[in-house]
């Protein structure tokens, strides 16, 4: 008799910590076999994609090979696009895999299920406006941050010679002041520093002018107006220009239009002001919200099919009265622990636990200059409020505590230590 087959679709925080953890309780010991399920070869945590784009991330270093990773883990990877679902057939149907040529690498298939998990994160929301598509650069995958790290070093080099340049000073325009926004302006300054040093230009941060554009009344709107505040000040003490109650109504090559006609001249754009999953999950028959995000209860489950669960960004999971899970990674992290158990408790027949969301806190990374945040708070706590050498370090706990969650104590360990000789052995920064 067939053991049961469990899908995830979705290797990003949440689907790969899930596969790993199903691939040690179930899959390892022929409970069910587990098959995740990714378009890509590798996975790149998505915090940390803002580095990726300015050259400090390594992706060669950083990223996880899902094929290694799959054959010591106890689950089966697949390489595919989810484009249609047959919810009575239990088949998933992947359109083809092409390579950057257009050419055909893996044909269309099915691939049947009993079980399906959609952990397939969220992609920006543009809103519809003008020019962003054409004009703006996203940091929704790996592919998107090393393009705009191509389009940063060109536009860095540019400005070495006076006929090239578009305005006096290079400049920078990202629209939305939440953590990506927040941490991507602050690494541009650092990475003009470093491009100096390195002599690839004479661009210093005098040259460069950041604008942080933010349609809410202050940055950070979804953190404590304290980390707000303080991010804000030391922000603007680097030298960015933030813009709050500003919208904008259009984005051209070379500047972005507000909502009152102001003018602000930008010789790169990057959109970063909201997210909502990707739109093909309205076309799959499931419920979903304005967002696209997947309707379940809190176990989880679809509300419309019991053996289907969504997870992380892509779910609308509720938790309380007329609220729902926040898109968070520390939020996918925790559904995958729960979800990993529910899923055991499926297969055997048992009820399934309610999924409760635990507020750990959240930290914001300035590059090499700072760290702000708040943490352990509670629905009666405002937390402990952090900042500089301890947030610094509390921040990069967080990576290690995922890279735990998919390696193990042994592998994180030896990871730690290649980490830190590659400081003193490699460039701070990867220029190509």
């Amino acid at each position: 008799m067939a053991i049961p087959r469990i899908v995830i679709v979705g290797g990003g925080a949440g689907g790969l910590a899930l596969a790993t953890r199903l691939g040690h309780t179930l899959g390892k010991k022929k409970r069910a076999e587990i098959v995740l399920l990714d378009r890509n070869a590798t996975h790149v945590w998505k915090p940390l994609l803002h580095e990726l784009a300015t050259g400090i991330l390594n992706s060669t270093m950083d990223e996880v090979d899902f094929r290694g990773h799959s054959s010591v883990h106890g689950y089966r990877y697949q390489r595919g696009s989810l484009c249609g679902l047959d919810r009575a057939e239990k088949t998933l149907t992947l359109s083809p895999i092409l390579d950057e040529d257009g050419k055909e690498v893996l044909p269309g298939r099915t691939l049947s299920y009993d079980y399906l998990v959609l952990s397939l994160g969220s992609v920006s929301n543009d809103f519809g406006t003008e020019g962003v598509a054409e004009h703006c650069h996203f940091m929704d995958s790996p592919q998107q941050a090393k393009a705009f790290q191509r389009d940063m070093i060109n536009t860095f080099l540019r400005y070495t010679d006076p006929a090239l340049r578009r305005h006096t000073t290079l400049s920078v325009g990202i629209v939305g002041g939440g953590a990506t926004g927040v941490e991507l302006a602050a690494e541009l300054l650092d990475v003009s520093r470093l491009l100096n040093a390195y002599g690839v230009t004479n661009v210093d941060s005098d040259q460069l002018s950041v604008h942080l554009i933010e349609a809410a009344p202050r940055i950070l709107p979804g953190l404590s107006e304290r980390v707000s505040q303080t991010v804000h000040q030391e922000l603007e003490r680097l030298g960015v220009n933030i813009h709050v109650d500003t919208a904008i109504k259009r984005a051209d090559a070379d500047r972005l239009v507000t909502g009152d006609d102001e003018e602000i001249e930008t010789d790169l754009n990057v959109w970063a002001a909201g997210i909502m999953a990707p739109p093909f999950l309205a076309e799959l028959g499931l419920t979903v919200n304005k967002k696209h995000q997947v309707c379940v209860e809190q176990t989880m489950q679809s509300v419309d099919d019991p053996h289907i669960f969504a997870m992380g960004d892509c779910a609308s999971c509720p938790q309380g009265e007329d609220a729902t899970v926040p898109p968070r990674a520390q939020a996918a992290h925790q559904q995958a622990t729960t979800l990993a158990k529910n899923l055991a408790r499926a297969l055997e027949g048992k009820p399934l636990a309610p999924f409760k969301y635990k507020d750990h806190g959240s930290l914001v990374s300035l590059a090499r200059y700072d760290a702000v945040g708040n943490l352990m708070r509670g629905s009666a706590s405002r937390g402990l409020f952090l900042e500089g050498w301890l947030a610094r370090n509390a921040y990069a706990s967080l990576y290690r505590m995922h890279q735990l969650s998919i390696h193990g104590a042994p592998r994180t360990g030896l990871t730690w230590l290649v980490d830190k000789l590659n400081r003193y052995l490699k460039p701070r920064m990867k220029l190509h």
